[in-house]
């Protein structure tokens, strides 16, 4: 189901305000990169940080998955990746947007499952019930920034 596509060359680096674009969408593509170059896109829901007390953006996109999906082992060894606004399978609706993911655990972690919980309410608290009731995945939360100029 994932679209695999060559690596793109890099385009011009996004302003942190260019995930600000994103605020209504309801789904993420994510594109991550296997070890020979090859583009995987995913989509994902995804919630963006609040901003913070100044009023200007965090400037970060937040994705749960579970700890051994492909695109946390292909982050997990690079954090490059794209992402754009698409609709629920995944057809890109919006400009792609070169950035970098990481795994993030404690507070920032807690921050990514409760604007998601928010974002995606009813769905994901039952997601979330069902994760309890057959855990059988750890689950991670993905933050995702602009890349650097």
């Amino acid at each position: 189901m994932s679209d695999q596509q060559p690596r793109p060359e890099p385009s011009t680096a996004p302003t942190p305000n260019a995930l600000a674009s994103l605020a209504d969408a309801k789904y993420l593509n994510l594109e991550t990169y296997r070890r020979n170059g090859n583009a995987i896109r995913t989509p994902v829901w995804f919630a963006n940080a609040q901003p913070d007390s100044t009023g200007h953006a965090n400037a970060r996109l937040y994705v749960y998955t579970t700890a051994d999906s492909g695109k946390a082992k292909r982050i997990r060894r690079s954090g490059t990746s794209r992402v754009a606004a698409c609709d629920a399978r995944g057809k890109v609706t919006g400009p792609w947007i070169d950035a970098v993911a990481e795994i993030v655990a404690g507070e920032e972690f807690a921050t990514g499952m409760r604007l998601l919980d928010r974002k995606y309410f009813p769905w994901k608290q039952l997601l979330n019930l069902s994760s309890s009731l057959f855990r059988r995945h750890e689950h991670v939360v993905l933050a995702i920034r602009p890349a650097s100029a």
